[in-house]
């Protein structure tokens, strides 16, 4: 075999070698990966600013992370993001790269924790939401952020913190807040419509509430709500797509503003994957969050365009 078999033979192994490792990192944290590749193949952090990593709560989860494009100039619309992790995982910290992405487009982001089971249950998760959304319309405006031009955005479980604050109005009031405060929702594979409790993420955050149907977004539909982008894969079999299909029906049939989307071919894990370098190639998921986006958050005509 000349060198240049040889070459070729350990470039295969240390790609068989590289591939292990990732896999392996990917299944005891894929998405600390997923972010870790989507900041790699973007060159870093050079295109974002953070400009406050605060705390809402005396609780170590109940923080939050704001981030800007650098060199922004004017109040930007914001966008606030909830991880998911089936209400038991995660860290807004490993999600930077939905600010890479959402920043890119001129938006602030704010990427909120909240109590995880078994530290929290319901409503300890909307609770957190509505205290973190308070902290964003008293804060936000200081590091370059219009809380006037505020939409949430939410994948999985946080999905599910999303919509329950944009549709059941008490867990705002309760912090001071209108639901009018939000000018709209992205839902990315939300969990809305599962009664009965039938797996161990749903029995333990939700097994304790005394009126199960209150915990449900499919209860809470309502003419006045702000818009809904309900965005779906067909190939979800953790929270499957008929959760999307019947909100948007009960939305529909309230008069509210929504629009479902189902993308073919998609998994729970796809879904948000597609906002990240180098699965975002496939634009279909921002194809449709961003247009909604831009229009919710459009300047009315009392607000002034954010200066470029």
């Amino acid at each position: 075999m000349g060198w240049i078999g040889w070459a070729a033979l350990c470039f295969v192994l240390l790609g068989l070698v590289g591939y292990a490792a990732y896999s392996h990192a990917m299944r005891n944290n894929a998405v600390a990966v997923l972010d870790g590749a989507d900041k790699l193949l973007n060159g870093g952090d050079g295109a974002i600013q953070l400009v406050a990593a605060e705390r809402y709560g005396k609780n170590p989860a109940q923080k939050l992370e704001m981030f800007v494009p650098q060199g922004a100039k004017g109040a930007l619309p914001i966008v606030v993001f909830v991880h998911g992790g089936s209400w038991a995982s995660g860290d807004p910290h490993d999600y930077r790269f939905i600010a890479r992405t959402l920043c890119a487009q001129g938006y602030a982001l704010v990427l909120a924790g909240y109590r995880l089971y078994p530290q929290a249950k319901f409503p300890g998760m909307l609770e957190d939401g509505a205290a973190a959304l308070r902290w964003v319309q008293d804060n936000a405006a200081r590091y370059g952020g219009d809380p006037a031009r505020m939409a949430l955005m939410g994948h999985s479980a946080g999905a599910y913190n999303v919509v329950m604050l944009t549709l059941d109005p008490q867990w705002l009031k309760g912090v001071g807040l209108d639901t009018q405060a939000i000018r709209g929702t992205v839902s990315l594979a939300g969990p809305f419509d599962f009664l009965p409790l039938d797996s161990p993420a749903t029995i333990n955050s939700f097994g304790g509430a005394p009126d199960l149907s209150r915990t449900q977004p499919v209860n809470f539909a309502r003419k006045d709500a702000p818009p809904l982008l309900l965005v779906t894969g067909d190939a979800d079999t953790r929270v499957k797509p008929r959760n999307s299909q019947a909100l948007a029906q009960r939305l529909t049939e309230a008069g509210a503003p929504n629009q479902p989307v189902l993308l073919e071919g998609v998994s729970h894990e796809g879904i948000i994957m597609m906002f990240a370098r180098p699965f975002s190639r496939d634009t279909r998921a921002l194809d449709a969050v961003l247009p909604f986006l831009a229009k919710v958050t459009a300047p009315s005509v009392s607000v002034q365009a954010p200066g470029r």
